[in-house]
C-alpha cells in the first residue's frame, strides 16, 4: 500500500517537471522571436497600444531616454527593447 503512494507522488513529480520544462522551452522560443523585432516594430507594437505615441521628433535624443525609462516599467520591456525603441525613435 505504501508503495502505491509513493509511485503516485512519483509520477506527479515527474508531471511537474515535465510541465516546467515545457514552459522554459516555450520562454525561450518567445525570447528569441522577441530578441529578433527591431526597434519599429517593438514601437508600434508596445507603445502605441495604450496611446498615441508622440512623433520621433518630438524630444530630443536625451529626452527620449528618459521617456523610454518612465515608460520601460508601464509596458513591462526589457532593456534591451527599450534600447531597440530608444535607438528607432532617436534615428
Amino acid at each position: 500500500m505504501k508503495t502505491t503512494g509513493i509511485k503516485k507522488i512519483n509520477t506527479v513529480v515527474y508531471l511537474c517537471f515535465a510541465i516546467i520544462g515545457m514552459i522554459a522551452v516555450n520562454g525561450c522560443k518567445e525570447s528569441k522571436l522577441i530578441a529578433e523585432k527591431n526597434g519599429m516594430t517593438l514601437w508600434g507594437e508596445n507603445c502605441q497600444r495604450c496611446h498615441f505615441a508622440p512623433a520621433s521628433n518630438a524630444f530630443s535624443a536625451e529626452e527620449w531616454k528618459t521617456v523610454g525609462l518612465h515608460m520601460q516599467s508601464r509596458a513591462l520591456l526589457t532593456n534591451k527593447e527599450r534600447d531597440k525603441i530608444i535607438d528607432f525613435l532617436q534615428n
